[in-house]
C-alpha cells in the first residue's frame, strides 16, 4: 500500500487540491484533532459538506474523513513530540488498522506543512512499519 502525508499551512486552498490531485489523491484523512478549529475557514470541518474542507476537497473530486483520535492535543506544548508518541502508542495504533482498511489513495493531513514539525510522522511511521509506503508532500 502507498499513501501520503500533506500539511496545508502555507497553501492557498486552490493550490491544496491541486497539489492532491497531482498526486493522485482520492481520500483525505484529516489527523487533527479540532478540525472544526482550523485557522483557515477553508481548511475547518464544517458541519455540513456544502462548507469548509468537504466542499475544497469535494470541488476536486476528492472525499475526506476525519478521525480526530489521531489528533495531537500537545501541539501547543514544547515536549509535544514525548507527549504524543505516549498517547499514541497507548490509543492511536488502535485506529491504524481502519487506515489499513481504505481502498482509495490516501493522504494523511494535518495544518504543519512539513512532516518533521507535524504528529503526521508518528502515524506515517507505524504505517511503514506496517509495509506501507508512505510519501510526504511537502
Amino acid at each position: 500500500m502507498r499513501l501520503f502525508t500533506i500539511g496545508y499551512g502555507g497553501r492557498k486552498p486552490s493550490d491544496f487540491v491541486s497539489v492532491l490531485n497531482d498526486h493522485g489523491i482520492k481520500l483525505v484523512v484529516d489527523v487533527r484533532g479540532r478540525p472544526d478549529r482550523a485557522h483557515l475557514g477553508s481548511f475547518a470541518k464544517a458541519k455540513t459538506p456544502d462548507k469548509g474542507i468537504q466542499k475544497l476537497l469535494a470541488s476536486g473530486g476528492i472525499d475526506y474523513v476525519s478521525i480526530p483520535e489521531l489528533g495531537n492535543p500537545f501541539y501547543h506544548e514544547d515536549d509535544w513530540v514525548e507527549h504524543y508518541q505516549q498517547l499514541f502508542a497507548k490509543h492511536g495504533k488502535r485506529q491504524i488498522p481502519h487506515l489499513l482498511k481504505l481502498k482509495k489513495r490516501f493522504a494523511l493531513m494535518c495544518a504543519e506543512k512539513y512532516v518533521k514539525d507535524c504528529h503526521r510522522q508518528f502515524i506515517a511511521t507505524e504505517l511503514e512499519h506496517r509495509g506501507c509506503t508512505v510519501v510526504h508532500i511537502e
